[in-house]
């Protein structure tokens, strides 16, 4: 279980690492014009945040683990992640983009089933 947890959290931390840069280094037309029409509903500071947000969750389902520094931190990086799908599921939602969510619904299960992994049956502080 431990290792099917690291491989999932590495998968992870790529998908939210590439969705997380392309936010912070593009600029919104860019990004609406390539097929996220979503960022046309906020100004580009949210975008940059989220983008960053999706950043940092990435580097906290890695990080901590592998220095052994604060490993505690995993699984709450993943209920971040959750918590940024939640509120991308919303956005998708009122702007009937039912083929997004699905992805959103993915991307929001796997972060559920780290953090349920890292908080409880393969803790890194038990």
């Amino acid at each position: 279980m431990n290792v099917a947890l690291w491989i999932i959290a590495g998968l992870l931390a790529a998908a939210a690492l590439a969705g997380g840069v392309k936010k912070l280094i593009q600029p919104k037309a860019k990004l609406a014009a390539s097929g996220w029409a979503w960022v046309e509903d906020f100004s580009a500071g949210p975008v940059k945040a989220i983008g960053a947000l999706e950043i940092l969750a990435a580097v906290g389902l890695i990080l901590p683990a592998v220095v052994d520094i604060a490993p505690v931190l995993v699984p709450w990086a993943a209920v971040g992640l959750v918590l940024l799908m939640v509120g991308a599921i919303v956005t998708h939602v009122r702007r009937h983009e039912a083929q997004v969510v699905v992805v959103n619904v993915a991307l929001l299960t796997v972060a559920a089933f780290i953090a349920w992994g890292r908080f409880g049956p393969e803790s890194f502080t038990s």
